[in-house]
């Protein structure tokens, strides 16, 4: 029986599904046996991974769901979902997310609003609604993972508040004596379209930054997903931080 076998034909939410670590993400707990929801403003790109998925002869399937986490009303809206066509969430994968190039001194407030929305509230909300479907089904070893950054430990306000929030969360589970589990995932450089994003004005800026060392791909940090979730029960990995080999900073 491998570590991932308890968790075959449970349902897991990943966030930020569409492209890049979140697809990747999904993709390996469908093969896994999950039954995974996938979230995203546009989810095209989440329909043709389920069906290449359902095709491939995965053991579990990705539902695609539209939702803009900017919008309480979508997110709950979503989690009722959830709830009605799988009976709740066993594991949350906070995985989107986003960086905007506006400095504590210069950037606009508008730019501060966004990056707090979509990187702070929206997983803090999400952590909060599988919570409460865990227990109201009396699952006792559910599991969130938040991704997060290595800028999170050093000096990205915005990254930092999702260590700071994981830590929150895992202590007052614990003071409620429950046994669901919270952890992050704080990679550096990972060559996936985050980087082209935040330069947006200067695409070129981004793909260079992939192409000056051998990033990480969003597979390894699928690949730590499934690490934490097949860790025995009374193993906690609360933080994985890792960054490539080649990397300076």
């Amino acid at each position: 029986m491998s570590d991932m076998e308890r968790w075959r034909g449970r349902v897991a939410l990943v966030t930020g599904a569409s492209v890049g670590i979140g697809n990747a993400t999904a993709r390996a707990l469908a093969q896994q046996g999950m039954q995974v929801v996938g979230c995203a403003r546009d989810v095209d790109k989440i329909r043709e991974t389920a069906a290449e998925l359902q095709q491939a002869g995965a053991a579990g399937r990705l539902y695609p769901v539209k939702c803009d986490l900017t919008v309480e009303a979508e997110i709950r809206a979503m989690f009722d979902n959830i709830e009605s066509e799988h009976g709740g969430v066993d594991v949350c994968i906070n995985n989107a997310g986003l960086a905007l190039k506006d400095p504590l001194l210069t950037g606009s407030f508008e730019a501060f609003r966004t990056m707090t929305d979509v990187n702070i509230l929206a997983p803090t909300l999400c952590s909060q609604l599988a919570v409460q479907q865990m227990r109201k089904r009396g699952v006792d070893d559910g599991h969130i993972i938040t991704l997060n950054s290595m800028a999170g430990h050093r000096f990205a306000v915005v990254a930092f508040a999702i260590t700071a929030m994981t830590e929150g969360l895992r202590r007052e589970l614990r003071e409620i004596k429950s046994h669901i589990r919270a952890s992050c995932i704080s990679p550096a450089i990972v060559e996936t379209e985050f980087a082209t994003r935040m330069h947006e004005d200067d695409p070129q800026r981004g793909r260079d930054l992939y192409a000056s060392i051998e990033c990480l791909q969003a597979k390894d940090i699928a690949d730590s997903v499934l690490y934490i979730l097949g860790a025995p029960p009374h193993v906690e990995i609360h933080d994985i931080l890792m960054r490539p080999t080649e990397q300076t900073t």
